[in-house]
């Protein structure tokens, strides 16, 4: 069953949820994906057999939640999932282990920077930390940079999902969110998990990641067939095992 919480400003973030013992394992989507993908499906029938206690849920704009794609900003799914956080933890008391995958890594990372007593531990997707900065904007090229310099956006092509449009304000409110330079205040055990054929997140993008976190526990599992999307049946298998070890650490 669909379950909304309600933002302050009106929006609603849909959720569904799986009552089971432990920290609660959160998913947490990539960009233009929702709750219904083969890995929050695969972590959503793992909860059922096994009894983890088990949320996914849809960003502003994606899915089933609320939101206008042109209003949608990093800065935004964080805070959201800074307050679906804070709405677990007050309804069960327990901490949170979130599994991000690509862009739902670095909001994973920005949620343990700013809840680090309730995130027991991370597991994150081929993550994609300061993904519109590093890869995004430089891959645009010249052309549609000054498209978006100049209008504010431009529409970018999609054969699977359909055109979307990127905008200058997610752009510059993505750099708000981005990953400080120096030591990351993160401690709790990572376990990364990287394919080595990711044309979207290159696995040289985890090496100053897994450098700068202060972690005395940071796994990274280098798949080397790995895709981007890891949603085969050894990747699925994977992931769930990845969780199940940091729910007991």
């Amino acid at each position: 069953m669909t379950e909304y919480l309600t933002r302050p400003d009106g929006e609603r973030l849909a959720l569904k949820q799986v009552e089971g013992e432990g920290p609660t394992i959160l998913w947490v989507g990539g960009f233009r994906s929702d709750m219904e993908g083969t890995k929050a499906l695969a972590l959503h029938a793992a909860a059922q057999e096994r009894g983890w206690a088990f949320v996914r849920y849809d960003h502003f704009a994606h899915g089933q939640s609320s939101g206008a794609w042109r209003d949608a900003t990093v800065g935004r799914w964080c805070d959201d999932a800074c307050a679906l956080v804070d709405h677990l933890v007050g309804t069960g008391g327990r901490q949170v282990v979130p599994v991000g995958s690509s862009m739902g890594g670095w909001v994973a990372l920005n949620l343990a920077l700013a809840r680090p007593g309730t995130i027991k531990g991370m597991v994150l997707i081929n993550p994609a930390q300061d993904f519109t900065e590093r890869l995004m904007w430089p891959g645009l090229g010249p052309d549609r940079q000054a498209e978006i310099l100049e209008t504010g956006e431009t529409l970018m092509p999609d054969e699977g999902l359909g055109p979307y449009v990127l905008t200058r304000r997610m752009f510059e409110d993505a750099r708000t969110r981005m990953l400080p330079e120096g030591p990351l205040p993160i401690r709790c055990p990572v376990h990364i998990l990287q394919g080595r054929r990711d044309t979207a997140v290159p696995w040289q993008h985890q090496l100053a990641l897994i450098a700068q976190m202060e972690s005395a526990d940071v796994r990274l599992d280098l798949i080397a067939e790995g895709d981007h999307r890891l949603s085969g049946p050894d990747d699925l298998a994977r992931m769930i095992a990845a969780v199940e070890a940091l729910r007991s650490v």
